[in-house]
């Protein structure tokens, strides 16, 4: 049974055995939602779908030091081999994820020691656009080997007027890795923004 965090709670990544958690998969899901008017303001405004981006800092010492440690749609996978984004969702359609991440922490070297995970609206200062128009957004970590859900963060803040969101991190603290549920919104407009925050 999935555990549904809260804002700010962390947990060990083990399996439902007890056993450590070595691969597994980040799972990030959104709906845009009905915004008054409906089709015909949307036929009228000609506003395109909501492209939210997922992306992974993969980060050292805590921090993001080198921009090929950024993981997203146009470096899809880490140069360790640890992290593999599986592609780019441009509308959010459709049930349960809209972009997954597959994270190998076996094959993480060992001076990584985060992995933040972060979504921003592709060109939303020019599309006018923001996370306040998004519904039904989480994060969930998935035991990749077996495909059993292990915990899901719904992020269910007020974020008008964002434009970019820090989902939540897996870190290792000794031996053990966690995930942190966060969902933080920013103003950040695009990626590059955002990543300096990390830097």
């Amino acid at each position: 049974m999935a555990v549904n965090l809260q804002k700010g709670q962390k947990v060990n990544l083990v399996k439902s055995n007890g056993k450590k958690l070595t691969k597994l998969m980040v799972g990030l899901g959104w709906d845009a939602a009905v915004q008054e008017g409906g089709f015909l303001k949307k036929l009228f405004s000609g506003k395109s779908d909501i492209d939210c981006d997922a992306s992974v800092f993969v980060c050292k010492g805590g921090k993001l030091t080198n921009k090929d440690d950024v993981v997203f749609f146009n470096n899809l996978k880490h140069k360790s081999g640890a992290v593999q984004h599986m592609g780019d969702n441009l509308t959010g359609e459709g049930d349960g994820d809209d972009e997954q991440i597959f994270v190998d922490l076996e094959k993480l070297p060992a001076d990584y020691d985060k992995l933040i995970f972060v979504v921003n609206i592709y060109q939303a200062v020019s599309r006018n656009q923001h996370f306040g128009m998004i519904k039904n957004a989480f994060i969930r970590i998935v035991d990749n080997e077996n495909g059993e859900e292990l915990c899901r963060f719904n992020l269910s803040d007020n974020y008008d007027n964002m434009l970019a969101m820090v989902a939540g991190e897996v870190y290792r603290r000794g031996e053990e890795w966690k995930f942190n549920a966060i969902g933080n919104g920013t103003t950040d407009p695009g990626l590059s923004e955002l990543s300096k925050r990390f830097m």
